[in-house]
């Protein structure tokens, strides 16, 4: 087994993974660093990202402004030290991308250009037309390009971490290429590898959003923090979940009943308001967990759209204009007109709400630090916690940088005075790694499929662990999880080649997400109240009492994982009514 040795060996290619890489090696040049990522890190899922990217740039908006909305918006399950330290590192990172070549809109004086956002009361959010993700990537990455200690391994899938002696020291990885394991010994490990979506079928999410870092860590024994809060964007295309950004509602876009109705006065988000006057009030600018379950509501009420996809409601944005559209919303425009022949500068487009974004996983503090030392993690695959039971859109594009950042540091501070790794010791966790593989090629006795196992996942959670969550629906979900990780034990291989085995890496692809899975259903079970994107139609009520918590969720193998809870951390703002039927300017 080839070895590769470096100082911090960092697990995803993103947005989160490259800003680590960048401020590992300006803080110090000398350090060999390995970027290890399962594509080329311009396929990396922060380029589906359209909307844009938070921070307080103009003198009407305040870190005061900020942090409420982001606290409030998390449903107070956020750690506000945590949000204090983001809301006013976000500008600075912003404006770092900016030096280095992200193209942000401006405004007619030259000013960066913001719009605004779902329960944002100000508007904050930066953006480069609807395509912020790609751009922020693609500024990353062609910086990334200067640096020769900064050495890329596309195309590898990330197996498992190698702990020796208390702390992380490296991980094992698959090259796609050629079936070979590499261990890479390093003194940090930092993972940045994304979210698990794609345990749901209709998500916004890219097929490689199957948490394998999460699940990495968890195996590890670092506790997965918050895995009930998953969030539903409210406009996806019925078709395909491909994500309608929340800058259509942020420009001006309205969505309507089947009457022609602006339903979202009818469930705490404040009156109309005329097309083509300011919008004073929140509406379509509601938080994503409110705008979502509004949906829900109008479908129960036999107020959708009846379409070839399934129930809808419509968002209308043609009063906008085409050469609004066209420079604000060019990739909507082209989404819609590819993918259900509609253009929406000439008739409304139908959406529906889609798994998008989850706010749990693995946990860590605001140095981006597990309980892990020597591992790190940053982005989607961890909880800081910044976005508690509800993230707002936009802050998640400026978390990757922030807490990238953050993890870098750490992980250099962590590295002084570090001996080498122990390479005797190292080799055999690696080969146990090995042999986790040579299993799945050894079974001659498996009767399981790799795609009915996952149908059945995607089926479970679609069913009992969506927009609202019941008791019976739960423990139905718990259950069934269960028995697929049991069943997961008998998947048979059905291409035992070495070269780019796509069955082989969804074969474990389907084992990290059956493991988030049931984090997720015996964490939500759990949890006994509703709180963001937490719904629970038996218990309605917020019960701050005894779920003002983080959930987190311990692996214990192939039983169900151990719950304990963690104090949200309280420094200013306690919990309170999340109001969005005020005044919005």
């Amino acid at each position: 087994m080839e070895l590769v040795e470096v100082d911090v060996a960092i697990v995803g290619a993103g947005g989160a993974g490259l800003r680590a890489a960048i401020a590992l090696v300006e803080k110090d040049p000398t350090l060999r660093i390995a970027l290890i990522s399962k594509v080329y890190p311009m396929r990396s899922h922060t380029c589906a990202a359209e909307g844009g990217a938070a921070g307080v740039v103009k003198p009407d908006d305040s870190f005061d402004l900020h942090f409420d909305d982001t606290v409030g918006g998390g449903d107070w399950l956020s750690d506000q030290d945590c949000v204090e330290y983001f809301v006013h590192e976000a500008p600075k990172e912003l404006m770092q991308l900016e030096h280095w070549g992200c193209p942000w809109n401006r405004e007619a004086d030259g000013s960066v250009a913001v719009r605004p956002f779902g329960g944002m009361k100000k508007q904050r959010t930066w953006f480069a037309a609807d395509k912020s993700g790609f751009h922020i990537l693609h500024t990353l990455f062609q910086t990334t390009l200067q640096f020769p200690t900064i050495t890329r391994f596309d195309e590898y899938y990330a197996l498992d971490l190698l702990v020796e002696d208390g702390r992380c020291q490296g991980l094992t990885a698959m090259e796609m290429r050629s079936g070979m394991i590499k261990q890479f010994h390093a003194k940090s490990v930092i993972i940045a590898g994304g979210g698990a979506g794609r345990m749901f079928p209709f998500s916004t999410n890219g097929a490689i959003k199957t948490g394998d870092g999460m699940a990495m860590a968890y195996r590890a024994g670092v506790p997965l923090k918050d895995m009930e809060f998953v969030q539903y964007h409210p406009t996806g295309l019925p078709n395909t979940g491909s994500l309608l950004t929340e800058a259509c509602r942020g420009e001006g876009g309205v969505l309507l009943n089947k009457n022609g109705r602006r339903y979202l006065q009818d469930y705490g988000m404040g009156p109309e308001t005329p097309l083509g006057k300011p919008q004073l009030k929140t509406m379509e600018l509601g938080p994503r967990d409110r705008v979502s379950q509004a949906y829900w509501h109008e479908l129960q009420k036999g107020n959708t759209v009846t379409t070839p996809w399934g129930e809808c409601v419509m968002l209308d944005m043609r009063h906008l204009g085409e050469k609004y559209i066209d420079e604000r919303l060019p990739l909507v425009r082209e989404l819609g007109i590819a993918y259900l022949g509609v253009d929406i500068v000439k008739d409304a487009i139908p959406i529906r709400p889609v798994v998008h974004y989850m706010m749990g996983g693995i946990s860590t503090n605001t140095k981006a630090a597990t309980p892990l030392p020597g591992l790190f993690a940053a982005g989607e695959c961890a909880c800081v916690s910044l976005n508690g039971a509800n993230r707002l859109g936009s802050n998640s594009l400026v978390e990757l940088l922030v807490f990238g950042k953050s993890a870098a540091l750490s992980a250099i501070e962590h590295i002084k005075g570090l001996p080498a790794p122990n390479r005797a010791a190292l080799e055999v966790k690696a080969k146990e790694s090995q042999a986790r593989v040579r299993e799945l090629f050894s079974r001659t006795d498996g009767n399981e499929s790799m795609s009915g196992l996952r149908k059945e996942m995607m089926d479970t959670m679609e069913k009992n662990a969506g927009l609202y969550r019941e008791e019976n629906g739960l423990r139905e979900a718990v259950a069934k999880i269960a028995e697929l990780r049991q069943r997961y034990q008998k998947v048979m291989l059905h291409d035992k080649s070495n070269v780019f085995n796509t069955d082989l890496f969804q074969v474990l692809e389907l084992g990290s997400m059956l493991d988030c899975a049931e984090a997720l259903t015996v964490s939500a079970l759990a949890r006994k109240e509703s709180r963001g994107a937490h719904q629970r139609l038996d218990y309605v009520q917020r019960d701050d009492q005894n779920f003002l918590r983080h959930s987190m969720a311990y692996y214990q193998g192939l039983d169900a994982p151990r719950i304990d809870y963690l104090d949200v951390v309280i420094t200013k703002s306690p919990p309170g009514v999340r109001d969005y039927s005020g005044d919005h300017k």
